[in-house]
């Protein structure tokens, strides 16, 4: 599912999306949060939300589900990388570069054999 054009917030809804496996959202004018309903999607494989304004922390409740990729960069998300990343474990890029992130990656990720990009 690409989205272009779009501005407000990503609702919390879209946890409704059962069968989604790619959510690109890069280059709009989406605000507000990331919801972590979003990380409860089961079969959601990428998610892209490249170049917003989405601000506050990357949810911390986060589920082993099949992700492999997350692009978050060029947006003004703050806090630190939660340790429950390593629960991706098909997590294979996870790009954060140009926020406002703060502290030390977690060690916990380097239990993530297939990760190749960070």
């Amino acid at each position: 599912m690409c989205i272009r054009d779009s501005c407000g917030t990503i609702p919390s809804q879209i946890s409704s999306l059962k069968q989604l496996v790619g959510l690109n959202l890069d280059q709009n004018s989406l605000s507000g949060t990331l919801p972590s309903e979003v990380f409860s999607l089961r079969r959601l494989q990428a998610l892209k939300a490249i170049q917003n304004f989405l601000h506050g922390s990357i949810p911390s409740l986060l589920r082993p589900n099949r992700l492999k990729l997350i692009f978050l960069d060029l947006n003004s998300l703050s806090g630190t990388i939660p340790s429950q990343v390593s629960s991706l474990s098909r997590l294979l890029q996870l790009h954060l570069s140009q926020n406002s992130l703060s502290g030390s990656i977690p060690p916990e990720l380097s239990s993530l054999r297939e990760l190749s990009a960070l």
